[in-house]
């Protein structure tokens, strides 16, 4: 599997920022949360979705011991270690430690990311130590 071109997820990525924050939602301008943000940046660069994403509640990363967001990643996307992510891959945050990861966003450059936020909707930010020390997995998008 090849990837796609990070320059071209960057601008797709890029083109949904100021999307507010809306639960379970993926529309660009409408809204989104960051599995949202993900699966819009996905149609756009790879195509319509493999499989539908069931319902979640917005404490499903509080139960479970299952990693629901890797495993799901796993089957479309290319992994790659954490530390190798670069611009244009898409990371999975633990929100605490020992947590499944629960949280998505898209690397933007060395120092910047890209993730829907509540309050705030879809917006970049500078990608701090704080962040780069909750990555738990990194993929990278296939090309179509």
């Amino acid at each position: 599997m090849t990837s796609a071109d990070p320059t071209r997820v960057i601008a797709i990525a890029r083109s949904w920022l100021g999307t507010p924050y809306h639960d379970q939602a993926s529309l660009r301008g409408i809204g989104c949360d960051c599995l949202g943000l993900a699966r819009g940046v996905w149609r756009e660069v790879v195509g319509p979705e493999p499989f539908p994403i069931p319902p979640y509640s917005r404490d499903w990363g509080e139960t479970g011991p299952r990693e629901v967001l890797a495993e799901g990643a796993r089957r479309m996307m290319i992994e790659m270690q954490p530390t190798a992510a670069g611009p244009g891959a898409l990371v999975l945050f633990r929100m605490k430690p020992r947590a499944i990861a629960k949280h998505v966003g898209i690397l933007t450059g060395p120092d910047t990311f890209l993730h829907a936020y509540e309050r705030l909707g879809v917006t970049e930010e500078p990608f701090t130590p704080s962040w780069r020390r909750r990555i738990a997995f990194a993929f990278l998008f296939p090309q179509r």
